[in-house]
């Protein structure tokens, strides 16, 4: 049986200012459908991607800004934090783990972590390692998104 993760919901506060936010980043609107006062929502999907993410109105009891470790992937975050932050969008600085290969801190404004080894260390990643570098932003209610660059996928992927 084939699985496809097609869309993610988030939660948001203000359905107008999650719209403007998420045109302003480059993810292609797919729809916006108001069906009555109580339902709207909005569906983007992010350049190059296969799943969406879908807001508004009605759509999920989730507190706004709960959503945390969605993670868009990149080839060149150097390029990514360059754009994204011509785009206005405020992001962090490019940034790798002092514990190995994968980011163990999944909320995007957690610039520190408890567990020993866990620790962000300013910059790409010193050997350029596919799932090594980062940079993280937030949506206006804080939905938490994570920049991974992969240059190079695991095998089977």
């Amino acid at each position: 049986m084939d699985l496809k993760l097609e869309m993610i919901v988030l939660p948001v506060s203000d359905v107008d200012r999650a719209k403007a936010f998420y045109e302003q980043l480059g993810f292609r609107l797919d729809v916006d459908y108001t069906a009555t006062d109580d339902f709207r929502a909005v569906h983007f999907t992010p350049s190059g991607s296969e799943c969406s993410i879908i807001f508004g109105n009605g759509m999920t009891t989730a507190v706004p800004g709960s959503a945390q470790g969605l993670y868009l992937i990149v080839s060149d975050i150097a390029e990514a934090h360059a754009e994204l932050t011509n785009r206005g969008i405020q992001v962090s600085d490019v940034f790798h783990d002092a514990g190995g290969l994968l980011h163990h801190g999944h909320h995007a404004g957690d610039v520190t972590h408890h567990d020993e080894g866990q620790k962000r260390l300013h910059g790409l990643h010193p050997e350029r390692t596919s799932y090594a570098s980062y940079l993280t932003f937030n949506d206006p209610d804080g939905n938490g998104w994570i920049l991974q660059e992969i240059k190079t996928r695991l095998p089977g992927r």
